[in-house]
């Protein structure tokens, strides 16, 4: 048993390593660039578009800013805050910065990912909206293959990953460790939300997702400010500290061990990766269900996902475990995180439970939006009649969590998670100019209301 997780985490390191994240990086450097620094020049227009309501007589099944919620749920969870203390306790301070850069540009990859999710969407037998990338590799690239095994990967990270154990351990230890709930009260609770918010389909797990992600992340990001704002002295430091460290080696101090440039840099930009999930292919799925009439429009819509998971919210978290001297102690994890807390608002009970809340209803909603990502694949694998029985099973998995601590299971969602990269980057590759094709029609049709410039041939 050993032998095989060993083997399972080399094969780990294998799928997310230096390949795996030179090909994301590398696709999002490429769209950044071909689209004009799209996702600097059109930020400020898409963050408009956020707010938007003008969707009532569009297709789809919820609203442009539903559905960034709903991607936002899975995106914004427990990485948020023990990714980012992950990174930094592995790379240092400099690990931030390379957050930063990963998704700058990733960024454009959303943007590209999500368009095609829009462009590429049919109408299953109930007559909602499906999307994303098993839809855009069968009838854009024209490889079914490539479509069936993103499905196989991203319904086995649903199930078995990202929206089942890692989600509900960390809301049953938080409950546990901040407020003194058992165990089994907490997963009989969770179990009967899931249950209750989940059956409801898409715009159940919509409307939830629109009142308490906004809800969740402006809360945390306060309490992040809160931290920042008592040590406000130290600032201009941390920040020159993040960007010295980002082109220089860390020494050892502390708990912490050092760390040379190139650690930094791959730490940084796996957890910035894995938590904004852009190239990944997760947040199309949800971009499909909106109501828009323009795949572009939707696209710069949900590239602002991965600008609000990192550059904000990953942000602040980094921010508080820097400013505090956090990671230089010998936590690690959620527990570096609580301890920055206590250390940088002076409250040694107060200060932890904000991070237990934060980890509660982020790994909540990740849930939600995962089951979500989990049922359109199952659509696209055995039609909508599949759907009800995947749901009592998703619902018997979120339950059975509270019982299982299989680091083994957790490696190979770990592996399953980067594989859904490899077909999803294979399908924006290959249908790279429909992207720019649809982007230059869309800003030449805009541009004497909107006075933006076209993009560059």
């Amino acid at each position: 048993m050993d032998n095989l997780q060993s083997l399972l985490k080399t094969i780990d390191n294998f799928v997310w390593g230096p390949p795996l994240l030179i090909l994301l990086v590398g696709t999002g450097v490429y769209f950044t660039f071909r689209l004009g620094l799209l996702q600097f020049r059109h930020l400020p227009t898409a963050l408009k578009m956020v707010f938007s309501k003008d969707d009532s007589n569009k297709q789809g099944d919820v609203s442009s800013f539903a559905a960034l919620c709903t991607a936002l749920s899975a995106t914004i969870g427990t990485g948020n805050i023990v990714g980012v203390a992950t990174a930094i306790k592995l790379g240092g301070p400099g690990a931030l910065f390379w957050m930063w850069l990963a998704a700058l540009f990733g960024m454009a990859t959303k943007y590209a990912e999500c368009l095609l999710a829009v462009k590429y969407r049919q109408q299953d037998s109930n007559g909602q909206m499906i999307g994303g990338p098993m839809y855009y590799l069968q009838y854009g690239v024209g490889s079914k293959a490539l479509a069936v095994m993103f499905a196989v990967f991203a319904l086995g990270v649903a199930c078995f990953g990202i929206g089942t154990f890692p989600q509900v351990n960390a809301i049953l230890d938080a409950s546990e460790i901040s407020f003194g709930v058992s165990r089994e009260i907490s997963a009989s609770v969770l179990t009967l939300l899931v249950a209750f918010v989940t059956l409801g389909g898409i715009k159940s797990i919509a409307n939830v997702a629109g009142k308490v992600v906004p809800t969740m992340a402006l809360f945390y990001v306060l309490a992040c400010l809160s931290v920042i704002i008592m040590n406000a002295d130290k600032l201009l430091e941390a920040i020159e500290l993040v960007l010295v460290s980002a082109f220089t080696s860390t020494a050892a101090t502390g708990g912490f061990l050092g760390a040379s440039i190139m650690l930094a840099i791959q730490s940084g930009i796996a957890r910035g990766v894995f938590s904004n999930e852009s190239g990944l292919g997760s947040a199309p799925m949800a971009a499909a269900a909106a109501k828009t009439d323009s795949c572009v429009k939707q696209g710069l819509i949900s590239m602002t996902g991965t600008f609000f998971d990192t550059i904000i919210i990953c942000t602040m978290t980094g921010l508080a475990l820097i400013l505090t001297g956090a990671w230089q102690s010998d936590f690690a994890g959620a527990a570096m995180t609580t301890h920055a807390f206590a250390v940088g608002l002076n409250a040694q009970t107060f200060g932890p439970m904000l991070v237990s809340i934060g980890l509660i209803f982020f790994a909540f909603t990740t849930i939600l939006g995962w089951n979500y990502y989990g049922e359109r694949c199952v659509v696209y694998l055995f039609g909508t009649k599949a759907v009800l029985p995947y749901k009592f099973i998703f619902v018997a998995l979120v339950a059975s969590g509270a019982f299982l601590h299989l680091d083994m299971i957790w490696i190979i969602a770990d592996i399953v998670n980067g594989l859904m990269a490899i077909p999803n980057l294979i399908g924006l590759i290959a249908l790279r100019q429909v992207v720019i094709e649809e982007t230059k029609q869309y800003f030449a049709a805009s541009v004497n209301s909107l006075k933006e410039p076209q993009l560059q041939n």
